[in-house]
């Protein structure tokens, strides 16, 4: 239990640190006003597949870092992750069998792309609030205004931040689906002992 709890903190502790280095270093794709950076969301969604107490602390952790290092909108949309990272972590824990198809590691997994689906509305619309309390606050640039609620937000932020968090959950699943044979990922281990235990009973 000990080591399990070490283990766990440092692997919070790495994903924390790469959650707040790669919008530093990472390319961003700009459609004006808006910004997306490439794998952003990567470390939460890769926590998700050790336990909902690991994706929590990374979400806390990529906040913290956030609020002291760039503005309140991004840090609170940092913190809205709580939602969409809890919810995905307490479903895989519940139904790990979702990131193997037929016992094996795929992109195309129908089911986990439902789920990846489902996640990234969570993910756009929580976000859409957040940035929309700011927008009827009149605490967005100008650029905002210019451009109207209709595309600014629902478009830029609620369409796209949908399609950047689709993206983003497959790089992190693509990076844990070649990790998971030589490293404890919880997640995979158990859909592994599932997949054993059927054919057992078969």
């Amino acid at each position: 239990m000990k080591n399990t709890s070490v283990r766990n903190l440092t692997i919070s502790a790495l994903l924390i640190g790469l959650g707040i280095l790669i919008p530093m270093v990472m390319p961003k794709i700009v459609i004006g006003p808006a910004s997306f950076t490439l794998a952003s969301h990567v470390p939460v969604f890769i926590a998700m597949f050790f336990s909902p107490l690991v994706a929590i602390a990374v979400v806390l952790g990529t906040t913290f870092g956030f609020f002291i290092s760039t503005t309140p909108i991004i840090a609170l949309r940092a913190f809205s992750h709580l939602i969409f990272a809890v919810i995905g972590a307490r479903y895989l824990e519940k139904h790990p069998e979702l990131v193997l198809k037929n016992g094996k590691f795929t992109l195309a997994n129908g089911r986990f792309q439902v789920f990846n689906f489902v996640i990234g509305i969570i993910h756009a619309a929580i976000e859409m609030l957040v940035v929309s309390a700011f927008y009827f606050m009149g605490n967005m640039p100008e650029t905002f205004y210019s451009q109207g609620y209709l595309y600014t937000i629902f478009l830029l932020m609620g369409i796209g931040g949908l399609i950047h968090s689709l993206i983003d959950f497959n790089i992190a699943y693509f990076v844990a689906g070649a990790l998971y044979k030589q490293f404890h990922l919880p997640i995979f281990n158990k859909a592994m002992k599932q997949k054993k235990l059927k054919k057992v009973i078969i």
